[in-house]
């Protein structure tokens, strides 16, 4: 018996959509809802697991690049199914100073076609697919890229955002 959920592409969010609305709790257990965002453009980007290498090196870009982006208006929220307890060991680790928030039933993941079939080494498993999404003031998807490198990545999101 199969399920039908995993065996599906997973959607995938284009410009001007709404971008799926949610409110799921920080490291800390405080609920951050992406309403309360609006009037300021926010990052939201999707990584596999806290404490890895490559969802380690991507946090750590956007926590150095974290002020000027919030000079340009841009918050970032980073979520992953981790849950809240991994995600303070993470934060404290590695002296991150962005919002991380966990999406254990991974129903947002899911939302915004960042959860789904993936290759790994080759073969194809479900997980969490690496995407980052650029959400405009009034919340609406400015930006989707999906099956993004984490090394790097940073880097080009501030060069398409015309920050460098």
């Amino acid at each position: 018996m199969t399920d039908s959920s995993t065996d599906t592409a997973p959607v995938r969010l284009t410009p001007g959509e709404p971008a799926p609305e949610f409110t799921l709790p920080d490291a800390d257990g405080t609920p951050v809802s992406l309403s309360s965002y609006r009037g300021r453009r926010v990052i939201v980007y999707c990584y596999p697991a806290a404490l890895t290498p490559g969802c380690t090196t991507q946090a750590v870009d956007f926590t150095a690049s974290a002020g000027d982006l919030a000079e340009a208006g841009l918050d970032i929220i980073g979520i992953s199914p981790d849950p809240a307890e991994k995600l303070i060991r993470f934060r404290e680790k590695e002296d991150l100073g962005i919002t991380l928030v966990s999406d254990e039933d991974k129903q947002v993941l899911t939302a915004y076609g960042a959860f789904g079939p993936k290759k790994l080494y080759g073969k194809q498993v479900v997980g969490v697919i690496r995407s980052t999404f650029v959400i405009d003031a009034e919340g609406r998807i400015e930006k989707a890229s999906y099956n993004v490198k984490a090394t790097g990545h940073v880097a080009k999101l501030r060069r398409d955002l015309g920050l460098d």
